[in-house]
């Protein structure tokens, strides 16, 4: 069997989706979970978003000639997300993951002072792959949704995230964090509901896609405030709530458990390079 890697291209894109569809529902329907992407068709926005990005790093595995599984790595800020990492289920068990894994790596020491994943925990095998390779579990976390129905907060103004509130937002976010994530979010406000919360002039809480955990980041100044700008996108959006949170933010976690939040599984956030313990309410993304 020859492993061959590459940079990916625009022509491996249906080829991506599909293994990204099969590769996710394949683990996934092993733990009786359920699924991440549930067909090749939801799965194709984000490999195209991710294949077509000037500022991602993308690298396909061939066997044997054929398009086998990719990597990513997001070099829009100064700390750079990996993933999704994929390999065709059928080619398990033959090292693919983890070069591709390593060349994201490799990557991402030339291009970042620090990269960041964020881990399935009912996947043993991707954990002891990215411990083995360096990655340290930084964070516990659960991706939990429901709907809220609290009243409004008439001190809390509730709207869409436009370009011009980055620079306020990431303000926020690198504060808490101690990392920039504007180019990240400019990149993903076409693709989610993105909302801000204003207390007078002043942005207090934000979101970046808060019904598609995957894409979703969260920074706010305290609970109250992120408990209303939950609660008041919570209205403004078709679908539930979406979101990653530490769990070791109890009382958030145990307040969105009040209003009946499901938790659908545990994830944890592992981390290479520089990394600062979080100080104050915030939600990471896949990417970070």
């Amino acid at each position: 069997m020859e492993i061959k890697l590459r940079n990916i291209t625009p022509d491996d894109a249906e080829e991506c989706s599909r293994i990204v569809h099969e590769a996710f529902s394949s683990i996934d329907d092993k733990h009786n979970f359920r699924r991440d992407f549930p067909s090749v068709e939801s799965a194709t926005p984000l490999a195209a978003m991710l294949i077509n990005s000037p500022d991602v790093f993308g690298v396909a595995a061939e066997v044997d000639g054929k398009f086998a599984g990719s990597n990513f790595l997001t070099e829009w800020d100064p700390i750079a997300g990996v993933g999704p990492i994929t390999v065709d289920p059928k080619l398990h068990g033959h090292g693919i993951g983890r070069k591709l894994m390593q060349a994201v790596i490799a990557r991402g020491r030339d291009h970042a002072v620090g990269i960041r994943l964020v881990q399935d925990s009912f996947n043993t095998a991707s954990l002891s792959l990215y411990a083995s390779l360096g990655f340290a579990v930084k964070e516990p976390l659960v991706l939990i949704e429901g709907r809220i129905n609290d009243d409004p907060n008439s001190d809390y103004e509730i709207s869409p995230m436009t370009d011009s509130d980055v620079t306020e937002c990431d303000a926020l976010y690198s504060g808490i964090t101690g990392f920039s994530r504007a180019k990240e979010a400019l990149n993903i406000l076409p693709f989610g509901k993105a909302f801000v919360a204003r207390q007078g002039n002043r942005i207090v809480a934000y979101t970046t896609a808060i019904d598609f955990w995957p894409l979703n980041h969260a920074a706010a100044v305290d609970e109250n405030a992120m408990k209303y700008l939950l609660s008041g996108a919570s209205r403004l959006i078709e679908n539930q709530v979406s979101i990653l949170i530490p769990s070791r933010q109890a009382a958030m976690f145990e307040w969105l458990l009040n209003r009946k939040f499901r938790v659908v599984k545990q994830l944890v956030l592992m981390a290479m390079g520089s990394y600062q313990d979080p100080d104050g309410i915030y939600f990471p993304s896949v990417g970070y």
